[in-house]
């Protein structure tokens, strides 16, 4: 007679998700501070959807349905990207009607530029290295679309190198990076699609930014 074996794949370190979900529901509310003529209709409807698809990963994850916890969670951060870029869009629009104050220029500005650091975090923290999931599988996080600084130490000289793995506050310093200095830091992008991300987060800033400083030469 002999014993059944599981076929599950082991997991050896799983990654919390609450810091992933805690910036998903900041840039929900981030989004919910803007005023409804930069939103796709009521404000709490991108929250409200938002919280939905947030439900469903988690639900879906915690059923053990990995595969369809990633697809889910590209959705969230699908939508997420393209209520930012609508928000954004109406903001560049208004800008010659005057249609807001200064006030709530800087406000909707401040609240866009955070929304872009936090959504492309999501980005990078669902996508690199074939996801939290795909990460959770591995010993340790030695390949991805990022070259992290504890990937390129020797286990000899620091011994929690073996089994260390990104979080989302790994892939949030990075956008943050990313949306300040408009470039990467102390890590190197390796992959073509996280690239391009990036290049696309930067242009966001870089116009988010320059914005505030047109209407500031105009006020001035």
């Amino acid at each position: 007679m002999t014993n059944d074996r599981s076929n599950t794949p082991k997991v050896f370190q799983a990654e919390p998700r609450w810091p992933a979900a805690l910036g998903v529901l900041a840039t929900a509310l981030l989004f919910l501070s803007l005023p409804e003529r930069l939103t796709a209709g009521p404000n709490w409807l991108i929250l409200a959807v938002i919280c939905i698809l947030l439900v469903a990963a988690a639900a879906t994850h915690r059923a053990g349905n990995a595969r369809l916890s990633f697809y889910v969670g590209l959705l969230l951060s699908s939508v997420m990207t393209a209520a930012m870029i609508w928000s954004l869009g109406a903001l560049v629009a208004g800008l010659p009607k005057k249609s807001e104050s200064p006030t709530e220029l800087l406000r909707s500005a401040s609240a866009l530029w955070l929304s872009n650091i936090l959504v492309f975090a999501s980005w990078y923290w669902r996508l690199d290295a074939g996801g939290p999931h795909s990460r959770d599988l591995r010993e340790s996080h030695s390949e991805g679309a990022f070259l992290f600084p504890q990937m390129t130490q020797r286990p000899s000289a620091n011994p929690k190198a073996r089994a260390w793995k990104p979080g989302f506050m790994d892939y949030l310093f990075l956008a943050f990076n990313t949306s300040t200095a408009f470039s990467p830091t102390d890590v190197p992008v390796l992959s073509r699609w996280a690239k391009a991300l990036m290049m696309v987060q930067s242009l966001i800033s870089l116009g988010t930014i320059a914005i505030l400083a047109a209407r500031a030469v105009n006020i001035l």
